[in-house]
């Protein structure tokens, strides 16, 4: 089958991977579509460590063909949205309702796929990026069947990134400020999440003026063009311009550790600065610890803090009721045969979400 391999210095497409059937608790999912991320990205140019040799992608949304024992709430012929998280259900961490923080979801890569008798770990658990994949049964969540698979597919990522970061993580209330450092697939979603809490207002920042449009179409009611702005006293002077005393909520999108003291010096007094975007493992952010003394908090999330089979559901829901924008996220869909090409448009930001299709 094909799939999308590193194990070298580049990613490549083969077409001769194989899998293996699916045992107790385990669902084998033929992929349909899958987005393309910048943690796939960021696995290829090293950012994120990883073991090789693997097989990438962790967005994606299929069709059940095939259960292991004891798997009772999906079965052959399902559409499921896939999760990252094949947390253990049994653990205090789950037990409180925090899969992300599940420590046997962290670190702990299988190798259900060979090739040529070689075995390859799978990435994030997940490996969207092959024709099937093996997954366990908390990870594939059923989706209706009149959600197109290519906007399913990014539920299991951008989505429960993005808008979780703002509803689970932030808990961002109605009419409160939310400031938006980087308008990406991620970023487009906080904006997103931040119009379905209320708030107001919500700010972009961003330094190509292109994605002003796209932002404002998925609830910013204001946009900052960060290279204007730099030319022009700076990016955060020009966001205090609309909100003078500071924001409730920053979130930094990008990974850029001058972008995390931005979010910092944004804050309004009890505000918080909620870390999305992933720098190189050993970079150091700076700032004024002296800022956070008026109550002002920088939070870290993992996957938007979501509880995946609750969240899929809810947002699929969102999105039936033409609340939360998914068709509008893809850019361009490419065949997997075509991954250098979606790869290096995702890699110049030409795209909100590249998706890759089998």
């Amino acid at each position: 089958m094909r799939g999308v391999i590193l194990q070298g210095a580049r990613a490549e497409v083969v077409d001769d991977l194989e899998i293996r059937p699916p045992g107790p608790g385990e669902v084998l999912v033929g992929i349909r579509a899958a987005g393309l991320c910048h943690s796939d990205l960021s696995v290829i140019d090293g950012t994120i460590p990883f073991p090789r040799p693997v097989v990438l992608g962790h967005e994606g949304a299929g069709v059940v063909e095939a259960v292991g024992e004891g798997v009772v709430h999906v079965t052959p012929g399902d559409h499921v949205a896939l999760s990252t998280i094949a947390n253990c259900g049994a653990c205090p961490q789950c037990a409180r309702g925090r899969p992300t923080m599940c420590r046997q979801t962290i670190g702990r890569p299988e190798q259900p796929f060979t090739r040529g008798g070689r075995p390859l770990y799978n990435f994030a658990a997940n490996s969207a990026f092959a024709e099937r994949t093996l997954v366990k049964a908390v990870q594939a969540t059923p989706v209706p069947d009149d959600i197109p698979l290519s906007c399913a597919a990014l539920i299991g990522c951008a989505v429960l990134t993005g808008v979780g970061a703002v509803l689970n993580r932030a808990g961002v209330g109605q009419g409160e400020s939310v400031v938006v450092i980087g308008v990406g697939g991620v970023g487009l979603n906080v904006l997103q999440g931040a119009r379905i809490a209320g708030a107001a207002p919500i700010v972009a920042v961003d330094a190509d003026p292109g994605k002003e449009t796209a932002a404002r179409q998925f609830g910013a009611t204001h946009f900052v063009d960060a290279s204007w702005a730099d030319c022009q006293g700076g990016t955060v002077a020009a966001v205090k311009e609309i909100l003078p005393d500071g924001a409730a909520h920053t979130f930094e999108c990008v990974g850029s550790t001058a972008l995390v003291r931005q979010a910092v010096d944004l804050l309004d007094r009890r505000g918080q600065a909620v870390l999305l975007g992933m720098p190189p493992t050993d970079a150091e952010a700076v700032f004024l610890p002296a800022a956070l003394f008026l109550d002002k908090s920088i939070l870290g999330c993992r996957y938007g803090s979501s509880r995946p089979p609750n969240d899929i559901a809810l947002y699929a829901d969102l999105y039936r009721q033409g609340r939360l924008l998914l068709d509008e996220l893809v850019t361009r869909t490419y065949p997997i045969e075509e991954f250098e090409a979606a790869a290096e448009d995702a890699h110049h930001g030409r795209v909100a979400r590249a998706v890759l299709t089998f």
